[in-house]
């Protein structure tokens, strides 16, 4: 047991690790999960001109549709409509659709920007402003920190840069890293206003910088242009067009939007990232592994007998593991699947090891969880 703990540790002190981050780091900080985002968006959006025509989607989609899949639901009427001689579709025209479509993904962006918590139990519902945000960068400098002052201490000169994918659509990756000092690479260049330069095929930079933050799903801070440059544009920012739209895309239609720069540059990021020709770790905490995209990209390389990469996997298991990790940890090739729990510790088929002596559950699939893992290292882990 104690060998399989301290192979957790050496894991994540390779010199080749990357990280994959979900929602759920930022939960925390006061940006909501879907459901909660869900119903915020559809407040908002009630009394619109807009809310007709989202009435006669929702009917359409299960009760337990989210935001996502009713943003995927609008863009495959867009593209219908686009098609069409009419450009109308049962719902409306082209043009209702795109307005909708932008007004709900403008909505998303502000929530996530500043903040917002849900009624629960006795406590009220809180809405951020821009007078009153509610987000915190706390938990994502303390991991930032112990990622970069603790876990690099000594391999400084022989780690390579940290790819950090994020699912997330925030911006407080970058602001911790930003708030520590650490000089990071996004793909683009220029100032408080930024354009794309990575295009898809191109190398990420090799030096100058200890951290690559990989946005697989977009950014509230990106903006498409009319003539096709992405911009990262600070908030408020009136230019470079009041044309250009956030660059966030819904859930079904990821697949295709990842075909295209910059998405189909960020995913071959990644996928470069999983097959890396010495030994490669992709740890990857709070994401939920409901993307079948980015799932199939990991068991793709995992899979292949020469890859060399190790998952390890900081997640919840509560009444059921992902569907997708207790698959892959009863394959051939499972025992480079590593699962911390609450319960202990997955290694393949084996496991729980490590549970908490006292019988209660551990913390260290949570970000802070995370953060004190590799602050104290899996082995001082209470």
């Amino acid at each position: 047991m104690d060998d399989l703990v301290e192979q957790l540790d050496r894991h994540l002190a390779l010199p080749c690790v990357a990280w994959l981050l979900g929602a759920g780091i930022s939960f925390g900080a006061g940006i909501p999960l879907m459901v909660p985002l869900t119903r915020r968006v559809l407040d908002l959006m009630a009394g619109t001109e807009h809310a007709p025509l989202l009435d006669k989607v929702r009917a359409e989609l299960p009760p337990d549709a989210h935001i996502e899949h009713l943003l995927s639901h609008l863009g495959d009427y867009a593209a219908l409509a686009e098609r069409s001689q009419s450009k109308t579709t049962a719902i409306g025209s082209r043009d209702e659709i795109e307005k909708a479509h932008r007004t709900v993904v403008t909505h998303i962006a502000d929530i996530i920007r500043w903040g917002y918590r849900a009624e629960s139990g006795t406590k009220a519902e809180e809405i951020g402003t821009y007078k009153r945000p509610l987000v915190s960068v706390a938990g994502h400098s303390a991991f930032v920190g112990a990622l970069f002052s603790t876990q690099q201490a000594g391999l400084h000169d022989r780690r390579r840069a940290v790819r950090l994918f994020t699912t997330n659509y925030d911006t407080l990756l970058e602001d911790a890293l930003a708030l520590a000092c650490v000089p990071y690479w996004d793909g683009f260049s220029g100032g408080a206003v930024a354009f794309r330069t990575h295009r898809f095929g191109q190398d990420e930079p090799d030096t100058g910088y200890r951290a690559h933050v990989i946005k697989l799903h977009g950014s509230i801070d990106w903006h498409l242009g009319p003539d096709g440059k992405v911009w990262r544009v600070r908030d408020g920012d009136a230019y470079p067009t009041s044309t250009a739209r956030v660059l966030i895309h819904p859930q079904s239609t990821k697949y295709v939007a990842t075909q295209r720069d910059p998405f189909a540059a960020q995913f071959d990021l990644f996928r470069r990232a999983l097959t890396a020709p010495s030994d490669n770790v992709l740890a990857v905490c709070g994401y939920s592994f409901g993307d079948d995209h980015i799932n199939q990209e990991i068991e793709l390389a995992l899979e292949r007998p020469e890859n060399k990469t190790t998952l390890v996997a900081f997640c919840q298991e509560g009444a059921r593991m992902p569907e997708c990790l207790s698959q892959w940890r009863a394959l051939s090739w499972g025992r480079k699947v590593f699962i911390a729990t609450e319960k202990g510790l997955y290694v393949g088929k084996d496991g729980p090891f490590h549970s908490c002596s006292t019988g209660s559950d551990r913390d260290w699939w949570t970000f802070n969880g995370v953060t004190q893992l590799l602050r104290n290292g899996a082995g001082g882990h209470s």
